[in-house]
């Protein structure tokens, strides 16, 4: 899959979630396999970026190519500014959300809730395209609701527009995260475009992945919430598309010195105090991909000092008869 100038290793990418994707997870889905991954939400309005949250938001990984940024907003001029100003920082890729659902987001007729408007999409579009002079990429849903769904006619607009690829998540913004997200959409709008289509929404493994490329004749698949303390499931699709021998489990030693690291990068990144408390929901999430977890778990995330996280997940592996290797 290529996006502009870019040859995207894997076919499989990270999702940007706000208050999820920052730059130690990224780094660790990067080391896994994942192909490119993008930072957080941000948004347009360059006023609010002087905040501790939105500098940690743009905190961009220089180190990793395609440099990806996503920004949300409803306003062109705006949009397009936020844009100039993301590669003045280094951002070689600028990705517009279109696809959140969250309310406080589309109250401001942003993320989703802009799918009701077509003419302001292709305004959108065209202003962010004509202020940059990288690669523009479009994250949407398939329409408003299951009444509206007109992720086709998104697509072609964007296409239109210069948009270089599409990432799809196969819900509407009513339907949230509940249900089973549809991929007949994905499909449409995989035929209805020449641009690459990444598909998204429940893709959280090996079958499941092989289900969904199967089913839309995506370029790529887009991990979310799949990636949530499983953040290796980026080699588990690779070897999956590559071969149809098992994935072999990470050892012990590994899975427990990925999670050291990333707890370390984390307190680094944020300081103590602030990474301690963003700790505790990946810790969980990996509890959940854990044997026998629930008593690591209950301790982990009650303590309130780097040290005491470190100490606990050291013991947690340590622990003789059980406990140290991924649940089925």
């Amino acid at each position: 899959m290529r996006i502009g100038p870019y040859e995207i290793a894997s076919p499989f990418v990270l999702a940007p979630m706000a208050g999820v994707t920052d730059a130690p997870f990224r780094k660790l889905c990067r080391h896994f396999g994942a192909g490119m991954t993008t930072s957080e939400m941000t948004t347009a309005d360059i006023g609010l970026w002087q905040t501790a949250k939105s500098r940690r938001r743009l905190d961009l990984d220089l180190d990793a190519e395609p440099i990806a940024v996503q920004v949300a907003g409803s306003d062109p001029d705006q949009l397009a500014a936020a844009a100039r100003a993301c590669v003045g920082r280094g951002a070689q890729i600028i990705d517009i959300n279109m696809g959140c659902p969250a309310k406080k987001v589309c109250r401001k007729m942003a993320g989703s809730a802009l799918l009701r408007d077509e003419k302001l999409v292709a305004r959108i579009l065209a202003a962010v395209v004509a202020a940059v002079d990288v690669p523009v990429t479009l994250k949407i849903r398939t329409g408003w609701d299951p009444a509206s769904r007109n992720g086709v006619q998104i697509a072609r607009i964007a296409e239109q527009a210069g948009i270089q690829s599409l990432a799809v998540h196969g819900r509407t913004r009513a339907c949230r995260y509940q249900g089973q997200a549809e991929y007949e959409t994905i499909a449409q709008i995989k035929t209805a475009v020449a641009i690459p289509v990444i598909a998204n929404g429940d893709i959280a493994s090996p079958e499941k992945s092989l289900e969904v490329l199967r089913l839309t004749n995506a370029d790529g698949l887009m991990i979310g919430r799949g990636a949530q303390g499983r953040p290796w499931i980026f080699a588990e699709l690779r070897h999956a598309l590559q071969t149809t021998s098992v994935f072999p489990p990470l050892a012990n030693s590994q899975l427990r010195d990925m999670m050291l690291g990333h707890l370390e990068d984390m307190h680094r990144f944020y300081g103590e105090a602030t990474g301690v408390r963003v700790a505790r929901k990946h810790l969980t999430w990996y509890c959940q991909n854990l044997v026998d977890a629930d008593e690591f778990r209950n301790r982990v995330v009650r303590v309130g000092s780097a040290k005491e996280q470190l100490r606990l997940t050291r013991e947690y592996f340590e622990r003789e008869g059980g406990g140290i290797s991924i649940a089925a």
